[in-house]
Protein backbone atom coordinates (compact mmCIF):
# COMPACT_ATOMS: atom_id res chain seq x y z
CA UNK A 1 0.00 0.00 0.00
CA UNK A 2 1.64 3.21 -1.10
CA UNK A 3 2.31 6.34 1.54
CA UNK A 4 -0.46 8.46 -0.11
CA UNK A 5 -3.14 5.61 -0.25
CA UNK A 6 -2.66 5.14 3.42
CA UNK A 7 -2.36 8.73 3.90
CA UNK A 8 -6.11 9.32 2.90
CA UNK A 9 -7.06 6.25 4.62
CA UNK A 10 -9.65 6.89 7.83
CA UNK A 11 -9.56 4.19 10.24
CA UNK A 12 -12.49 3.77 13.30
CA UNK A 13 -11.99 2.31 16.48
CA UNK A 14 -15.51 0.69 17.91
CA UNK A 15 -16.62 -1.85 19.94
CA UNK A 16 -16.38 -5.63 18.50
CA UNK A 17 -19.56 -7.07 17.26
CA UNK A 18 -19.25 -10.79 17.41
CA UNK A 19 -21.16 -11.71 14.60
CA UNK A 20 -20.31 -9.06 12.54
CA UNK A 21 -16.71 -9.13 13.32
CA UNK A 22 -15.31 -12.60 13.98
CA UNK A 23 -14.49 -13.63 10.96
CA UNK A 24 -12.16 -10.63 10.69
CA UNK A 25 -10.82 -10.32 13.82
CA UNK A 26 -9.63 -13.84 13.94
CA UNK A 27 -8.06 -13.17 10.64
CA UNK A 28 -5.84 -10.32 12.33
CA UNK A 29 -5.08 -12.52 15.08
CA UNK A 30 -3.65 -15.28 12.79
CA UNK A 31 -1.68 -12.22 11.01
CA UNK A 32 0.04 -10.85 14.08
CA UNK A 33 0.65 -14.56 15.99
CA UNK A 34 2.61 -16.09 13.58
CA UNK A 35 6.35 -15.09 13.55
CA UNK A 36 8.50 -14.87 10.27
CA UNK A 37 9.44 -17.65 7.77
CA UNK A 38 12.27 -19.97 9.34
CA UNK A 39 11.65 -18.62 12.89
CA UNK A 40 9.77 -20.45 15.79
CA UNK A 41 6.55 -18.57 16.16
CA UNK A 42 4.00 -19.68 18.62
CA UNK A 43 0.17 -19.37 16.98
CA UNK A 44 -3.14 -18.90 19.07
CA UNK A 45 -6.32 -20.49 17.85
CA UNK A 46 -9.18 -19.11 20.15
CA UNK A 47 -11.14 -21.65 19.01
CA UNK A 48 -13.71 -19.19 16.66
CA UNK A 49 -14.11 -17.16 19.88
CA UNK A 50 -11.72 -13.75 19.57
CA UNK A 51 -13.34 -12.23 23.72
CA UNK A 52 -12.49 -15.85 25.18
CA UNK A 53 -9.31 -14.75 26.88
CA UNK A 54 -11.39 -12.19 28.99
CA UNK A 55 -15.03 -13.61 28.81
CA UNK A 56 -15.02 -14.62 32.04
CA UNK A 57 -13.62 -11.69 34.00
CA UNK A 58 -16.14 -9.20 35.34
CA UNK A 59 -15.83 -6.27 33.25
CA UNK A 60 -14.64 -6.35 29.83
CA UNK A 61 -14.62 -4.84 26.49
CA UNK A 62 -12.78 -5.75 23.02
CA UNK A 63 -11.97 -2.61 20.49
CA UNK A 64 -11.70 -3.28 16.90
CA UNK A 65 -9.89 -0.31 14.12
CA UNK A 66 -11.43 -0.85 10.87
CA UNK A 67 -11.08 0.99 7.71
CA UNK A 68 -14.00 3.16 6.25
CA UNK A 69 -12.21 2.94 2.60
CA UNK A 70 -11.90 1.45 -0.14
CA UNK A 71 -13.75 -0.74 1.81
CA UNK A 72 -14.32 -1.96 5.26
CA UNK A 73 -11.62 -3.68 6.94
CA UNK A 74 -10.39 -5.03 10.10
CA UNK A 75 -6.77 -4.10 10.97
CA UNK A 76 -6.18 -4.15 14.55
CA UNK A 77 -7.86 -4.88 17.87
CA UNK A 78 -7.51 -4.97 21.62
CA UNK A 79 -8.63 -6.46 24.14
CA UNK A 80 -9.25 -4.86 27.84
CA UNK A 81 -10.75 -6.01 31.52
CA UNK A 82 -10.66 -4.12 35.03
CA UNK A 83 -11.07 -5.81 38.51
CA UNK A 84 -10.00 -5.33 41.97
CA UNK A 85 -7.38 -6.67 43.44
CA UNK A 86 -4.83 -6.25 46.32
CA UNK A 87 -2.02 -3.36 46.20
CA UNK A 88 -1.25 -3.24 49.42
CA UNK A 89 -1.97 -3.89 53.23
CA UNK A 90 -3.16 -1.76 56.02
CA UNK A 91 -1.17 -3.56 58.65
CA UNK A 92 -2.37 -6.70 61.13
CA UNK A 93 -5.74 -7.34 61.80
CA UNK A 94 -7.21 -8.73 65.26
CA UNK A 95 -6.51 -12.71 65.04
CA UNK A 96 -3.88 -12.42 62.52
CA UNK A 97 -3.07 -11.94 59.05
CA UNK A 98 -3.17 -8.40 57.51
CA UNK A 99 -6.13 -6.01 56.25
CA UNK A 100 -5.69 -5.99 52.43
CA UNK A 101 -5.93 -2.58 50.61
CA UNK A 102 -7.86 -3.27 46.65
CA UNK A 103 -7.81 -1.12 44.09
CA UNK A 104 -9.45 -0.78 40.44
CA UNK A 105 -6.99 -2.12 37.85
CA UNK A 106 -7.49 -2.50 34.23
CA UNK A 107 -5.19 -4.90 32.30
CA UNK A 108 -4.76 -4.89 28.65
CA UNK A 109 -4.05 -7.76 26.49
CA UNK A 110 -4.22 -8.84 22.57
CA UNK A 111 -3.05 -6.10 21.13
CA UNK A 112 -2.72 -6.64 17.39
CA UNK A 113 -2.33 -4.75 14.74
CA UNK A 114 -2.12 -6.21 10.83
CA UNK A 115 1.50 -6.05 9.82
CA UNK A 116 0.09 -4.11 6.65
CA UNK A 117 -1.07 -1.10 8.62
CA UNK A 118 1.28 -0.57 11.11
CA UNK A 119 3.15 2.71 11.51
CA UNK A 120 -0.11 4.64 11.52
CA UNK A 121 -0.89 5.08 14.89
CA UNK A 122 -3.69 2.50 14.80
CA UNK A 123 -1.77 0.87 18.02
CA UNK A 124 -1.87 4.19 20.27
CA UNK A 125 -5.48 5.14 19.14
CA UNK A 126 -6.66 1.76 20.51
CA UNK A 127 -5.04 1.98 23.37
CA UNK A 128 -5.94 5.20 24.02
CA UNK A 129 -9.68 4.16 23.68
CA UNK A 130 -9.53 1.68 25.95
CA UNK A 131 -8.08 3.63 29.07
CA UNK A 132 -10.89 5.82 28.09
CA UNK A 133 -13.24 2.70 29.29
CA UNK A 134 -11.16 1.62 32.33
CA UNK A 135 -11.41 5.16 33.28
CA UNK A 136 -15.22 5.34 33.00
CA UNK A 137 -15.02 1.72 34.96
CA UNK A 138 -13.41 3.23 37.92
CA UNK A 139 -9.77 2.01 37.27
CA UNK A 140 -7.31 3.45 39.33
CA UNK A 141 -4.33 1.78 37.05
CA UNK A 142 -3.82 0.10 33.82
CA UNK A 143 -1.06 -2.85 32.75
CA UNK A 144 0.09 -4.95 30.19
CA UNK A 145 2.31 -7.55 29.98
CA UNK A 146 4.81 -8.05 26.80
CA UNK A 147 8.53 -9.78 26.19
CA UNK A 148 11.42 -7.92 27.25
CA UNK A 149 12.69 -7.81 23.54
CA UNK A 150 9.42 -6.81 21.75
CA UNK A 151 10.70 -2.90 20.99
CA UNK A 152 7.53 -2.11 19.18
CA UNK A 153 5.34 -2.51 22.38
CA UNK A 154 7.81 -0.80 24.50
CA UNK A 155 8.06 1.93 22.51
CA UNK A 156 4.27 2.62 22.40
CA UNK A 157 3.61 1.98 26.00
CA UNK A 158 6.49 3.05 27.59
CA UNK A 159 7.55 6.03 25.25
CA UNK A 160 4.44 7.23 23.77
CA UNK A 161 1.71 5.92 26.56
CA UNK A 162 3.69 6.26 29.42
CA UNK A 163 3.65 3.23 31.10
CA UNK A 164 6.64 2.31 33.07
CA UNK A 165 8.02 -1.15 34.06
CA UNK A 166 7.02 -2.69 36.71
CA UNK A 167 7.54 -6.41 37.44
CA UNK A 168 9.06 -9.04 35.81
CA UNK A 169 7.56 -12.67 36.74
CA UNK A 170 8.53 -15.55 35.20
CA UNK A 171 6.21 -17.87 32.94
CA UNK A 172 7.27 -21.67 33.39
CA UNK A 173 5.90 -24.29 30.91
CA UNK A 174 6.54 -28.16 32.06
CA UNK A 175 5.26 -30.86 28.89
CA UNK A 176 2.71 -33.30 29.35
CA UNK A 177 4.09 -36.69 29.07
CA UNK A 178 2.17 -38.88 26.65
CA UNK A 179 3.52 -42.37 27.51
CA UNK A 180 3.52 -42.57 31.61
CA UNK A 181 1.94 -40.29 34.61
CA UNK A 182 4.55 -38.99 36.68
CA UNK A 183 4.89 -40.64 40.64
CA UNK A 184 3.69 -38.93 43.43
CA UNK A 185 6.21 -38.67 46.08
CA UNK A 186 5.41 -40.82 49.54
CA UNK A 187 5.87 -38.01 51.69
CA UNK A 188 2.95 -35.94 50.89
CA UNK A 189 -1.17 -36.05 51.39
CA UNK A 190 -3.26 -34.79 48.88
CA UNK A 191 -6.44 -32.64 49.52
CA UNK A 192 -9.06 -31.55 46.98
CA UNK A 193 -10.79 -28.52 48.61
CA UNK A 194 -14.29 -27.24 48.03
CA UNK A 195 -14.42 -23.83 46.10
CA UNK A 196 -15.87 -22.55 49.57
CA UNK A 197 -12.89 -23.74 51.67
CA UNK A 198 -10.61 -22.53 49.00
CA UNK A 199 -12.42 -19.33 48.89
CA UNK A 200 -11.42 -18.98 52.90
CA UNK A 201 -7.97 -20.20 52.82
CA UNK A 202 -7.01 -18.46 49.71
CA UNK A 203 -8.43 -15.13 51.77
CA UNK A 204 -7.09 -15.61 55.19
CA UNK A 205 -3.77 -16.27 53.83
CA UNK A 206 -3.13 -15.01 50.46
CA UNK A 207 -5.69 -11.74 50.17
CA UNK A 208 -2.21 -9.37 50.74
CA UNK A 209 -0.34 -10.54 48.00
CA UNK A 210 -0.06 -8.56 45.11
CA UNK A 211 -3.01 -9.51 42.21
CA UNK A 212 -4.56 -11.28 44.65
CA UNK A 213 -8.36 -11.03 42.81
CA UNK A 214 -11.50 -9.91 45.63
CA UNK A 215 -13.61 -11.74 43.32
CA UNK A 216 -11.55 -14.79 44.12
CA UNK A 217 -14.77 -16.89 44.90
CA UNK A 218 -16.01 -16.70 40.94
CA UNK A 219 -12.44 -17.31 39.91
CA UNK A 220 -13.09 -20.47 42.28
CA UNK A 221 -16.43 -21.23 41.37
CA UNK A 222 -16.08 -21.05 37.69
CA UNK A 223 -16.52 -24.14 35.22
CA UNK A 224 -12.96 -23.50 34.01
CA UNK A 225 -11.39 -23.87 37.33
CA UNK A 226 -10.89 -27.79 37.70
CA UNK A 227 -10.56 -27.84 41.24
CA UNK A 228 -8.02 -26.58 44.58
CA UNK A 229 -5.75 -29.24 46.40
CA UNK A 230 -4.10 -28.75 49.49
CA UNK A 231 -0.32 -30.67 49.92
CA UNK A 232 0.05 -31.98 53.58
CA UNK A 233 3.10 -34.01 55.32
CA UNK A 234 2.70 -37.68 54.68
CA UNK A 235 0.30 -39.01 57.57
CA UNK A 236 -1.15 -35.41 58.30
CA UNK A 237 -5.09 -35.37 58.64
CA UNK A 238 -7.19 -32.77 57.28
CA UNK A 239 -10.01 -32.16 59.39
CA UNK A 240 -11.96 -29.08 57.59
CA UNK A 241 -10.98 -25.90 56.98
CA UNK A 242 -11.55 -24.01 60.63
CA UNK A 243 -9.00 -26.39 61.97
CA UNK A 244 -6.54 -26.23 59.45
CA UNK A 245 -6.68 -22.68 59.70
CA UNK A 246 -6.50 -22.31 63.15
CA UNK A 247 -3.77 -24.75 63.51
CA UNK A 248 -2.24 -25.58 60.30
CA UNK A 249 0.97 -28.13 60.10
CA UNK A 250 4.68 -27.12 60.07
CA UNK A 251 4.29 -27.71 56.34
CA UNK A 252 1.80 -27.31 53.67
CA UNK A 253 1.70 -26.45 50.01
CA UNK A 254 -1.42 -24.97 47.92
CA UNK A 255 -2.52 -24.60 44.23
CA UNK A 256 -5.54 -24.27 41.67
CA UNK A 257 -5.96 -25.80 38.23
CA UNK A 258 -7.55 -24.01 35.34
CA UNK A 259 -8.38 -25.25 32.17
CA UNK A 260 -7.18 -23.28 29.60
CA UNK A 261 -7.68 -25.92 26.75
CA UNK A 262 -11.35 -25.35 26.81
CA UNK A 263 -10.47 -21.67 25.64
CA UNK A 264 -7.47 -22.02 23.11
CA UNK A 265 -5.42 -24.01 21.70
CA UNK A 266 -1.51 -23.32 21.01
CA UNK A 267 0.77 -24.85 18.21
CA UNK A 268 4.44 -23.59 17.38
CA UNK A 269 5.43 -23.00 13.79
CA UNK A 270 8.61 -22.74 11.84
CA UNK A 271 10.45 -25.25 13.89
CA UNK A 272 12.92 -27.51 12.05
CA UNK A 273 12.45 -31.26 10.87
CA UNK A 274 15.21 -31.79 12.89
CA UNK A 275 13.90 -30.88 16.10
CA UNK A 276 10.43 -32.36 14.89
CA UNK A 277 12.61 -35.62 14.40
CA UNK A 278 13.89 -35.86 17.91
CA UNK A 279 10.70 -34.56 19.51
CA UNK A 280 9.09 -37.77 17.48
CA UNK A 281 11.09 -39.79 18.79
CA UNK A 282 11.06 -39.02 22.20
CA UNK A 283 7.28 -39.31 21.94
CA UNK A 284 7.62 -43.17 20.07
CA UNK A 285 10.09 -44.11 23.10
CA UNK A 286 7.97 -42.98 25.59
CA UNK A 287 4.97 -44.46 24.32
CA UNK A 288 6.55 -47.90 23.53
CA UNK A 289 8.34 -47.54 27.11
CA UNK A 290 6.79 -45.87 29.50
CA UNK A 291 8.49 -47.57 32.57
CA UNK A 292 11.80 -46.29 31.39
CA UNK A 293 10.38 -42.82 32.28
CA UNK A 294 11.91 -41.55 29.72
CA UNK A 295 10.88 -37.44 29.44
CA UNK A 296 9.12 -37.10 26.08
CA UNK A 297 8.77 -33.83 24.31
CA UNK A 298 5.24 -33.30 23.18
CA UNK A 299 3.76 -32.52 19.51
CA UNK A 300 3.46 -29.04 20.06
CA UNK A 301 3.68 -28.87 16.29
CA UNK A 302 0.23 -28.84 16.39
CA UNK A 303 -2.92 -27.44 18.02
CA UNK A 304 -2.40 -28.79 21.83
CA UNK A 305 -4.40 -27.26 25.22
CA UNK A 306 -2.79 -26.61 28.34
CA UNK A 307 -3.90 -26.56 32.41
CA UNK A 308 -2.91 -23.04 33.76
CA UNK A 309 -1.90 -23.57 37.60
CA UNK A 310 -2.77 -20.33 39.94
CA UNK A 311 -3.11 -19.29 43.32
CA UNK A 312 0.56 -21.60 44.02
CA UNK A 313 1.86 -20.84 47.41
CA UNK A 314 2.45 -22.36 51.17
CA UNK A 315 4.62 -22.25 53.82
CA UNK A 316 7.26 -23.92 55.85
CA UNK A 317 10.54 -26.40 55.38
CA UNK A 318 8.59 -28.78 53.57
CA UNK A 319 6.73 -26.49 51.46
CA UNK A 320 9.04 -26.46 48.03
CA UNK A 321 8.76 -30.65 48.10
CA UNK A 322 4.80 -30.46 48.67
CA UNK A 323 4.12 -28.26 46.09
CA UNK A 324 6.23 -30.12 43.72
CA UNK A 325 3.75 -33.03 44.48
CA UNK A 326 1.23 -30.83 43.82
CA UNK A 327 2.28 -30.12 40.63
CA UNK A 328 2.90 -33.50 39.50
CA UNK A 329 -0.61 -34.22 40.14
CA UNK A 330 -1.84 -31.57 38.14
CA UNK A 331 0.52 -32.92 35.15
CA UNK A 332 -1.63 -36.16 35.55
CA UNK A 333 -4.58 -34.34 35.46
CA UNK A 334 -3.25 -32.81 32.00
CA UNK A 335 -2.57 -36.11 30.42
CA UNK A 336 -6.01 -37.33 31.27
CA UNK A 337 -7.56 -34.14 30.05
CA UNK A 338 -5.37 -34.57 26.56
CA UNK A 339 -3.40 -31.39 27.22
CA UNK A 340 0.38 -30.53 25.99
CA UNK A 341 1.37 -28.74 28.74
CA UNK A 342 0.71 -27.63 32.01
CA UNK A 343 1.90 -23.51 32.78
CA UNK A 344 1.77 -21.48 35.59
CA UNK A 345 3.44 -17.87 36.45
CA UNK A 346 4.78 -16.52 39.39
CA UNK A 347 6.58 -13.90 40.72
CA UNK A 348 10.28 -13.38 39.81
CA UNK A 349 11.09 -13.43 43.00
CA UNK A 350 8.60 -16.58 44.20
CA UNK A 351 10.06 -18.26 46.94
CA UNK A 352 8.27 -21.56 46.08
CA UNK A 353 9.70 -21.47 42.68
CA UNK A 354 11.71 -23.89 42.90
CA UNK A 355 9.47 -26.16 44.10
CA UNK A 356 7.77 -25.95 40.18
CA UNK A 357 8.84 -28.31 37.88
CA UNK A 358 9.59 -26.53 34.22
CA UNK A 359 11.54 -26.72 31.43
CA UNK A 360 13.89 -23.97 30.58
CA UNK A 361 13.56 -24.17 26.96
CA UNK A 362 10.01 -23.79 27.04
CA UNK A 363 9.47 -21.35 29.87
CA UNK A 364 10.16 -17.03 30.10
CA UNK A 365 12.45 -16.43 32.64
CA UNK A 366 11.04 -12.77 32.85
CA UNK A 367 7.83 -11.41 31.54
CA UNK A 368 7.77 -7.76 31.52
CA UNK A 369 4.55 -6.33 33.32
CA UNK A 370 4.25 -2.41 32.78
CA UNK A 371 2.11 -0.25 34.42
CA UNK A 372 0.51 3.06 34.33
CA UNK A 373 -1.49 5.15 37.12
CA UNK A 374 -4.95 6.60 35.41
CA UNK A 375 -6.26 8.24 39.06
CA UNK A 376 -4.78 9.57 42.08
CA UNK A 377 -7.73 8.16 44.35
CA UNK A 378 -7.69 4.32 45.57
CA UNK A 379 -11.14 2.54 45.96
CA UNK A 380 -10.24 1.13 49.58
CA UNK A 381 -7.53 3.02 51.00
CA UNK A 382 -4.06 4.65 50.19
CA UNK A 383 -0.66 3.25 49.60
CA UNK A 384 1.06 6.17 47.37
CA UNK A 385 1.92 5.42 43.89
CA UNK A 386 1.62 1.75 43.48
CA UNK A 387 3.41 2.01 40.41
CA UNK A 388 6.69 2.97 42.01
CA UNK A 389 6.26 0.36 44.81
CA UNK A 390 8.82 -2.36 44.95
CA UNK A 391 7.60 -5.62 44.25
CA UNK A 392 6.63 -8.64 46.97
CA UNK A 393 8.36 -11.99 47.21
CA UNK A 394 4.37 -13.43 45.36
CA UNK A 395 1.95 -12.54 43.18
CA UNK A 396 -1.43 -13.71 42.10
CA UNK A 397 -2.11 -14.45 38.19
CA UNK A 398 -5.34 -14.33 37.59
CA UNK A 399 -6.38 -17.59 35.43
CA UNK A 400 -9.27 -15.54 33.37
CA UNK A 401 -6.42 -13.31 31.57
CA UNK A 402 -3.67 -15.55 30.82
Amino acid sequence: MGGTEQEKMVIVVREYEEEKDREGAELVDRMCEVGPSGAIALFTDLLGDPVCRIRHSPAFLMLVAETTSPEREIVGLIRGCVKSVTCGDKGPRRGGGAVPIYTKAAYILGLRVSPSHRRLGIGLKLVQRMEEWFISKGAEYSYMATDNDNKASLRLFIDRLHYSKFRTPSILVHPVFAGHRLPLPRTATLVRLSPSDAESLYRRRFSTIEFFPRDIDAILHNPLSLGTFLALPSGAVFSGIESFLADPPTSWALLSVWDSKSLFRLEVRGASLLLRGLAWTSRAVDRALPWLKIPSFPNLFRPFGGYFLYGLGGEGPAAKELLRALCLHAHNMARAGGCGVVATEVAACEPLIDGIPHWRRLSCAEDLWCIKRLADDYSDGAVGDWSRSPPGSSMFVDPREV
